[in-house]
């Protein structure tokens, strides 16, 4: 058990009993606890196979690289619709996580064999995106902009895109790239200082 996985434990209200049940049951798994992105984060060997949190309905237990998994039990769900990698396990209570543990363990298990197997997710199947036509537009009138969006790291650059085709009127999207058009300038994502 890590000292600062316990701080993040000692301030919760919600969610604490089934949080602490995930905790101990990654544990048993032989896996290394630390605290990423604000959460009790899971690794094997430094690579990251898991993460617990709580949201307003439900905690979760993640797994980083969940759509290998064979998710025999159709537990796993897709986080969110341009989530391509992770899947979860909403939980809802401790009485869950009982009736679950030997199923939990399995897939645990199983994230923790793609690790030691090396296995990668293929990001290059699901890498083309459509760039939104005002985009297209700027990146052409604008050598630099064109320059410096190429140079940014694909997961950079696919946050941007779906963020300015997520606008529904093109007036918008217009806002939303001239807003961030310093930022692609000096080669920072979107949520970069």
């Amino acid at each position: 058990m890590n000292p600062e996985v316990d701080n993040y434990f000692d301030k919760l209200d919600k969610w604490g009993k089934e949080l602490e049940k995930l905790r101990t049951i990654l544990l048993d798994c032989g896996l290394t606890e630390d605290l990423k992105w604000g959460s009790p984060c899971y690794s094997y060997e430094g690579s990251n196979v898991s993460i617990i949190g709580g949201l307003r309905d439900y905690c979760v237990l993640s797994f980083f690289k969940g759509v290998l998994l064979h998710d025999e039990h159709n537990l796993l769900e897709k986080p969110g619709d341009n989530t391509r990698s992770a899947r979860v396990i909403p939980i809802t209570s401790v009485k869950q996580i009982t009736s679950l543990t030997p199923v939990l363990k399995a897939y645990i298990y199983e994230a923790i064999e793609i690790e030691r197997a090396g296995l990668k997710v293929d990001f290059e199947a699901s890498n083309e995106l459509a760039y939104p036509e005002e985009l297209t537009l700027k990146l052409a009138k604008n050598p630099k902009l064109k320059a410096a969006f190429a140079a940014l790291t694909p997961g950079r650059q696919r946050g941007y895109i779906l963020h300015f085709a997520a606008a529904k009127q093109p007036k918008t999207r217009e806002a939303r790239i001239d807003k961030f058009t310093p930022k692609i300038l000096e080669g920072k994502g979107m949520n970069d200082y």
